[in-house]
């Protein structure tokens, strides 16, 4: 799955990266779709990932999917769909083994079928365009976490 998250990726991420760190995608049918890369290492990306809604003076988002992507190995996996754990990791030695990967199952398995829906949307490279300001410098308020 991660192997399939990566290659939809791909079809969202412009070439564009490389000079800007947040983008926008804007479709017919479709509220607008945020990009903000978080880190830039040799090898990794860390980026969020989220639907935009301006209501007047309010901002929400959700889901709110914070995404590592491992360059080298083509594979990338849903870190969480929460800004307040987007850096932080779950696992530590007291925390059952069965139940991390099932939420990390749940989670990759949400990310997948949204980026399908993206693609089908018609979100793409093309689509996907530098943005002036980044998710994060908004006052966003993120709509309650619905995967767990």
């Amino acid at each position: 799955m991660q192997a399939e998250i990566f290659r939809q990726l791909l079809l969202l991420i412009p070439d564009k990266v490389a000079h800007y760190s947040s983008f926008q995608s804007r479709v017919s049918g479709s509220p607008l779709l945020r990009m903000d890369i978080l880190e830039r290492h040799p090898y990794t990306h860390f980026m969020r990932l989220t639907y935009q809604f301006d209501d007047n003076q309010k901002t929400e988002i959700s889901p709110d999917a914070h995404i590592r992507v491992y360059l080298d190995a083509r594979l990338a996996e849903v870190t969480s769909f929460n800004p307040a754990q987007g850096f932080r990791r779950l696992a530590n030695p007291w925390y059952p083994q069965q139940q991390m990967l099932q939420r990390s199952w749940r989670q990759n398995l949400a990310l997948d079928k949204w980026l399908g829906y993206l693609l089908h949307q018609g979100h793409s490279v093309v689509t996907m365009q530098p943005a002036n300001d980044r998710i994060s410098d908004k006052q966003a308020n993120p709509v309650a976490e619905t995967v767990t």
